[in-house]
């Protein structure tokens, strides 16, 4: 076991961070978060300001959870009107994780049109079945596997994994990827906009599913996703004139550079304390 303790002005909430719905490897048990994360089966627990872990090094979990970020700094950045204040005062401690970039592409087209358990479910599928065996702290666990693996996987075995109609879009991304082993450096390097018109060139992702991408992957803070939830929350507290309870993408579009233009450049961390502070009530 390996324990650091948090940087002094710097505030950090394991529990908000693995619970608020951004990566979906995580449980859990007896008071120990475990996860499986870029190869690596993590046990991590909070007691104040330290935290405890195994499976990997103290380089990692903090470039994992972005301890060196000044999240004090953001969070009065996009702190600009009672609902953000008040949300930022519940959930602060809060941040956005760096997931490994296939992994999320793949979890959020296993995103659409489904809940948190499901999806879940799927990648937890894919890895057992596909995925390489690691012995962890808790266990045997799976890595999740690399494209050029579920690429040589039928669409019927895929398919075994709950995919659904998702099965052919997570095999043709898989293609793409194995086929352009440098695609996420692309990605990283392009501006906000053109990455994320280069990510909906993936079947089966849409502009909630590579905002998110963008997001809890390549760092674009900007990104502000939209889903049911969040667009509830910005019909009821800064766009009444919203109708309807469908998101059209012209509604869509509105709400996210709404948010880019109200929030600024930290968008993405006001869409995930309003959604956190949602649940915590």
């Amino acid at each position: 076991m390996t324990t650091i303790k948090l940087r002094p002005g710097q505030p950090f909430d394991l529990d908000l961070t693995l619970s608020c719905g951004q990566a979906f490897r995580w449980e859990k048990a007896e008071g120990w978060w475990q996860g499986v994360v870029d190869g690596r089966a993590v046990r991590i627990r909070q007691d104040a300001n330290h935290l405890t872990f195994s499976g990997t090094d103290a380089g990692f979990i903090r470039d994992y959870f972005r301890l060196d970020q000044d999240l004090p700094a953001i969070l009065t950045s996009i702190d600009r009107d009672p609902a953000i204040g008040a949300a930022i005062r519940e959930c602060r401690g809060l941040r956005i994780v760096k997931q490994q970039p296939w992994e999320c592409l793949v979890s959020y087209i296993c995103a659409t049109n489904t809940n948190i358990p499901a999806v879940k479910r799927r990648v937890a599928l894919m890895a057992e079945r596909y995925g390489r065996p690691i012995d962890g702290p808790f266990g045997t666990a799976y890595a999740f596997p690399g494209p050029e693996v579920l690429a040589g996987a039928s669409c019927a075995d895929l398919r075994d994994c709950k995919l659904g109609y998702r099965t052919e879009y997570v095999s043709e991304a898989a293609a793409f990827a194995a086929e352009h082993p440098g695609w996420a450096e692309t990605v990283a390097a392009l501006p906000f906009e053109e990455a994320r018109q280069v990510l909906m060139k993936f079947r089966g992702v849409g502009p909630k599913a590579a905002d998110c991408v963008l997001l809890f992957s390549f760092g674009f803070f900007e990104a502000f996703p939209v889903d049911v939830w969040i667009r509830r929350i910005v019909a009821e507290t800064y766009l009444p004139d919203l109708t309807g309870r469908s998101c059209t993408p012209a509604e869509y579009e509105r709400i996210r550079r709404f948010a880019r233009e109200h929030f600024g450049e930290y968008a993405g961390y006001a869409q995930e304390y309003l959604y956190c502070v949602r649940r915590t009530q």
